[in-house]
């Protein structure tokens, strides 16, 4: 707890699944956390549960989309809490498909928001972190960001690219400590907003496997909580049965 105690702690996609698993847990080691997402109501309920328990929480709205946005949600952080120590850019989406079907559209929103809402974060924090001499940025990929699944090219492909920022922010930074958390199969809302009938069948299929959010956000508080100069630059997190 040494390591994690009153740190300022931000996490985006925070409304649900491993993103708000993590906020409860680290506050519970005594973070302070900052959430961000689209959906207020669940942030409010998330900090109100929080705060009940003795942790210490704030939330703000977030569309990782909008640079200034997410600009903006730094800077609250700092404003409120006088520093930046950790950001986990964990909001993703995952609206899968066969290339063939030509939803351009979903092609667009995951590049948007698994690829520029990483680099939103990067780019919102990295100098903060810079400025105060340490820091530590968590990046969401996935075993999609190791292998290609069919109608998910697209989706394996932002995953793919989170993997190589993350591993050229490591690389450049002697200051700011980089993690990529790489989920398996976890029991989330990712895909709800798949179209494709045949995918969705598919999909169904895969969850059968999956496990809870709370076993990536123990991985998260393990990253964290490591001494100043160890850096965990990976951790894949798979259910037992899972294969690929």
């Amino acid at each position: 707890m040494s390591n994690i105690k009153d740190k300022v702690i931000l996490v985006t996609g925070a409304s649900s699944g491993i993103g708000e698993a993590s906020a409860r847990l680290l506050a519970a080691n005594g973070a302070k956390v900052v959430v961000g997402a689209r959906r207020t109501d669940r942030l409010e309920k998330l900090v109100a549960d929080i705060r009940r328990d003795g942790g210490t929480a704030e939330y703000t709205a977030l569309d990782v989309v909008d640079r200034q946005n997410v600009k903006d949600f730094v800077a609250f952080a700092k404003d409120t809490f006088g520093r930046v120590d950790v950001l986990f850019n964990n909001a993703g989406v995952m609206p899968l498909s066969p290339l063939a079907a030509l939803k351009v559209g979903d092609w667009d929103r995951m590049i948007d928001v698994n690829i520029k809402g990483v680099l939103n974060g990067i780019a919102a924090a990295l100098p903060v972190m810079e400025a105060q001499g340490s820091g530590h940025i968590l990046n969401t990929s996935s075993v999609a960001g190791h292998v290609v699944f069919p109608t998910s090219a697209v989706y394996c492909g932002t995953k793919f690219a989170v993997k190589a920022i993350s591993e050229g922010l490591r690389m450049e930074s002697k200051t700011v400590r980089v993690t990529l958390i790489t989920p398996g199969a976890i029991a989330t809302e990712l895909g709800h907003d798949i179209t494709d009938a045949s995918t969705i069948e598919m999909l169904g299929q895969f969850k059968g496997l999956a496990i809870a959010p709370d076993a990536i956000a123990r991985a998260v508080l393990y990253a964290v909580e490591q001494p100043p100069e160890v850096d965990v630059n990976e951790i894949v997190v798979r259910p037992l049965a899972q294969s690929l």
